[in-house]
């Protein structure tokens, strides 16, 4: 299994534990967030890009599957179309870790946490992350709202995740 960090930052020489401000999560332990390889593709944007992201699951109907990919495809990230010229412009650095020390936090989402502090095994640098997602498998559309296709995809038998909806463009 291969963990990562997706940053713009690039010269990150040590991850320190942060304490989180999800509410299901205790405040007062700090984690450090890593991502699994399967559901990196979600992170590959630009950090504060609101994006839609879904991948088949187990559950996943085959409507589902027609309705939400093009022919191929099992994994998507939508982003607005106003994001389209940052998604070309950003470098992304990757950083990875060596799994010891982490445990799986969402098997939805791909999280894994660590209470200690990590340092980075490598460091991979992407820089046009919609080459990347091409690379990678991955159907990339772009909209010029997100809100129709997160109400669609969260209603599906589809994993799904909303990313920093909240610099989205409000709901039509």
């Amino acid at each position: 299994m291969r963990l990562f960090h997706v940053s713009e930052e690039p010269d990150i020489p040590v991850f320190h534990p942060r304490l989180p401000t999800r509410a299901d999560l205790d405040p007062a332990v700090g984690l450090v967030w890593a991502i699994d390889e399967a559901r990196l593709p979600n992170f590959l944007t630009p950090r504060d890009c609101p994006r839609v992201t879904y991948h088949v699951s187990e559950a996943a109907t085959a409507a589902d599957r027609e309705a939400f990919f093009t022919a191929g495809y099992t994994h998507a990230v939508i982003i607005e179309e106003a994001w389209r010229q940052r998604m070309r412009e950003t470098t992304l650095y990757l950083y990875e870790f060596a799994p010891d020390g982490f445990i799986l936090q969402d098997p939805v989402a791909g999280y894994y946490v660590a209470k200690t502090t990590r340092v980075p095994i490598a460091r991979h640098i992407i820089n046009n992350p919609l080459t990347e997602l091409h690379r990678r498998g991955v159907e990339v559309r772009f909209t010029e709202n997100l809100w129709p296709i997160a109400d669609k995809v969260t209603a599906s038998t589809l994993n799904w995740s909303l990313c920093r909806m909240k610099n989205a463009k409000a709901r039509e």
